[in-house]
C-alpha cells in the first residue's frame, strides 16, 4: 500500500513537469553550446544584471533540454561549482599532555 501511494505521488509530480512543443523553438534559438557559455559566465552576468536591466543570466526562448544541460554543465562542472584545487583536510590527534593512570577512590 505504501509503495502504491509513493508511485501515485511520483506520477502526480511528473504531471507538473514543463513541456514545450517541438515547433515552438525557433531554429536560431540558443542551444547546448550557448547554454554552456552562459553557464560559464554566470557569475559575471549575474553581477552585471543587477545594474543593467538589459542583461539576463538565462536565455529565453532557448532550445529547451539541450540548452538547460549546457547551462548546468557550465555552472556546475566547468564554472563556479567546479573545484579548482585539491584540498586535503586531515584530523590530527594532538597529545594534550600525560595521561593519568590512577584509580578513583570513594570519599565518604
Amino acid at each position: 500500500m505504501k509503495r502504491l501511494a509513493l508511485l501515485a505521488a511520483a506520477l502526480a509530480l511528473t504531471a507538473c513537469a514543463a513541456t514545450q512543443a517541438a515547433d515552438a523553438v525557433a531554429p536560431q534559438a540558443p542551444g547546448f553550446w550557448l547554454g554552456l557559455w552562459h553557464g560559464l559566465i554566470f557569475p559575471i552576468a549575474w553581477i552585471v544584471s543587477l545594474v543593467a536591466p538589459s542583461v539576463a543570466v538565462y536565455a529565453v526562448p532557448n532550445d529547451g533540454g539541450w540548452y538547460d544541460f549546457g547551462y548546468f554543465l557550465g555552472i556546475v562542472v566547468f564554472g563556479v561549482g567546479a573545484k579548482r584545487g585539491h584540498t586535503v583536510t586531515r584530523n590530527v590527534y594532538r597529545d594534550r599532555g600525560p595521561t593519568v593512570d590512577a584509580q578513583a577512590r570513594r570519599v565518604d
